[in-house]
This record gives C-alpha cells, sequence and structure tokens, in this order.
C-alpha cells in the first residue's frame, strides 16, 4: 500500500515537471530571458520542490486575466479590442490594457508574443506602434505570410480573443536631443520600431532632434500609416521619403508624394544623396537589416560597412539596425565605439 502510494506520489512530481521548449518556441532573437532560460529556471524550481516534497515552491503560474504590469519571463494574457486590415496581408490589432493603464515601454522597445498552430508553439517579436502614453491599450502591426506558422495564429484572431505577451525586452532606449539627426531607413513593417521613437520626438517640445525618414514599400497603397506620417511630416523637424520597388510612374501618386518619391530600390547613391542633405551628422536606424528592398546589385561587395563610410559626413557614421532581439550596432568594428549610446 505504501509503495503504491509513493508510486502515485512519483507520479504526480513527474507531470509537473517542466517540459522543454521546442526549438520553435524560440524567437531566435537573443532576447533575455530567452524561452530556455525560463525552462531552465523552472527545472530548477521543480526539482527543488521535489526534493523537499514541497508543491508551494513551484510558483509561477501564468496569469489568464488582463495584467496591470508586465512581465519579460511571464506571458501575460491581453485581450483583442479592434482587429483592422491595412493591407492584404497586414493588421493593426489593438489590445485592452486594464483600468487606463499605460503598457509602459520606452521606445525602442518591443514584445514577445506567443502562439499556438497545430499544437505547435511559436514566438515572435513584435514592436509596438501605439504612443508610449496611450492609456488603455496599446497596437501592433502585424504581417501575415501564406506560410508562416505565426500568422495562422494571428488570421485566426477575432475582437474579443485573448493573446499572451512577454516583455519588454531591448537595450536601444532613445534619450531626447540624444543626437543631432536620426537617420530612418525602414523597410515593410520595419516601419513599426520607428514610430514610437519618432512620435516619441514630435510630442516633446523641447526636443529638437531632426528625423529623416525613409519608407520602401513594393507600391503606394502598400504604404503603411499614411496618416500618421503625413501628420509627422507637418513638424518643422521632420521629413519623410517613400521608395517603391513595383512602381515607375510618379503621375500615378498623389501630389503630396510626388517630389518625396523615388522608384526602384534602395541604392548607395540615394543614401549618399539623403546623408549628404542631413542638417546634422545622422544617426541611422536601420529595420530590416539590409534585405529585400536594398539594392545590393550594383556592387558585389556592397555592404553596410561600405555605405556607411563611403557617404558624406564619413569616417563611419554611427549607425544600429534592427533585429527580433532590439536595435544592434550595424557594424561589429563599431560596437565598442558606440557601445555606450546603445546602452545608454
Amino acid at each position: 500500500m505504501y509503495e503504491r502510494e509513493e508510486d502515485d506520489d512519483e507520479e504526480a512530481w513527474l507531470q509537473l515537471r517542466p517540459v522543454e521548449p521546442l526549438p520553435s518556441q524560440c524567437c531566435g532573437g537573443g532576447c533575455s530571458p530567452c524561452v530556455f532560460d525560463l525552462y531552465h529556471r523552472d527545472l530548477a524550481r521543480w526539482e527543488a520542490a521535489r526534493a523537499s516534497k514541497d508543491r508551494s515552491l513551484l510558483g509561477g503560474e501564468e496569469s489568464q486575466n488582463c495584467p496591470s504590469h508586465l512581465s519579460p519571463e511571464t506571458f501575460l494574457a491581453f485581450r483583442i479590442s479592434a482587429m483592422d486590415r491595412l493591407t492584404k496581408d497586414t493588421y493593426r490589432v489593438r489590445f485592452a490594457l486594464p483600468r487606463n493603464s499605460q503598457l509602459g515601454l520606452r521606445p525602442g522597445q518591443h514584445l514577445i508574443l506567443r502562439g499556438i498552430v497545430n499544437d505547435l508553439e511559436v514566438q515572435r517579436a513584435y514592436t509596438p506602434i501605439s504612443p508610449a502614453n496611450a492609456e488603455g491599450y496599446f497596437e501592433v502591426l502585424i504581417k501575415c505570410y501564406q506560410t508562416g506558422l505565426m500568422s495562422q495564429y494571428v488570421e485566426s484572431w477575432r475582437a474579443g480573443d485573448t493573446a499572451f505577451w512577454r516583455g519588454p525586452f531591448g537595450g536601444f532606449f532613445y534619450q531626447p536631443n540624444q543626437y543631432g539627426e536620426l537617420l530612418m531607413l525602414a523597410a515593410g513593417t520595419g516601419l513599426a520600431p520607428m514610430v514610437p521613437i519618432l512620435q516619441s520626438i514630435t510630442d516633446n517640445a523641447d526636443d529638437e532632434t531632426f528625423v529623416t525618414l525613409v519608407g520602401c514599400f513594393k507600391t503606394f497603397e502598400g504604404i503603411y500609416l499614411k496618416t500618421f506620417l503625413q501628420e509627422q511630416a507637418r513638424f518643422w523637424n521632420v521629413r519623410t521619403f517613400f521608395v517603391l520597388s513595383q512602381e515607375s510612374s510618379p503621375e500615378q501618386l498623389p501630389w503630396s508624394y510626388r517630389e518625396k518619391t523615388r522608384f526602384g530600390r534602395l541604392a548607395q547613391d540615394l543614401i549618399e544623396e539623403l546623408v549628404g542633405s542631413c542638417r546634422r551628422k545622422p544617426f541611422a536606424l536601420v529595420w530590416p537589416p539590409f534585405q529585400s528592398h536594398w539594392d545590393t546589385g550594383s556592387c558585389t561587395d556592397w555592404n553596410q560597412k561600405r555605405w556607411m563610410e563611403d557617404c558624406p559626413n564619413s569616417p563611419a557614421w554611427p549607425a544600429v539596425c534592427g533585429t527580433s532581439s532590439g536595435w544592434l550596432p550595424a557594424v561589429p568594428e563599431l560596437e565598442s565605439q558606440n557601445q555606450r549610446t546603445v546602452e545608454s
């Protein structure tokens, strides 16, 4: 009888043992704590509880209710209050916060979303695009891909559903007047991480940072957040430009876009022109790291380091590139040079 009780107790403890995450559960961005860090933490907690036969040591239960504070270690539930389709494959999703509270992110930080598709857990990083001082809600911009697992999860959402987030993450924190000018190079949804930084500048009358934002999209209809960008461009210290890779006729554009739109891809000569027209030495924010919207075809060894060194206001004007783990130095050789800036 006693042995059976021992066996039953052992089985109960084994059922409480943390399950090791699958590779798909890691967003791959190097965020801290990573889902594997949390697993090892929970495993150590489980082993200690099991050794002392004290289940109260397990703790760490996941909240199923709308929280008042984020946690980088624990996924918390947020209710979807609205979903707006901006393009055929991109959504702006609003999540409710309790009691008109604020999310509490600083410009430059992001969150991790957890999704479950066909019993497979996936995690991805997204940057809220709502103002830092927004009360009672936060918004994210999410592009869905035909074969993406997280995309399948997002497209199943309806208003009233619940999604789980943890955070904040990111080591780059923008400070007012930290740089003379920001050169923002954004392709597609890479615009999202620029939005809170840009808005924090224009919301602060004491911040006199110049901003040059270059948005790269396939078509004019595919430009995200047009109204917001037009409003921002009315500020004395903000310029916006657009590069459209699948259009070629300015006559098809509204008059207000014709002078500030180029066609093709973001090539080195255009970057040189933009940097040369900057009113102060620029600090560049690039998201995503040089991919399909950046023209590397004209030079086989064209890369971030080369155009940074070849552009006016050289040598090596500083830059950070966006990744799923946040903003990182664009060129390894510049890391030590910019470390204090990136981490401040």
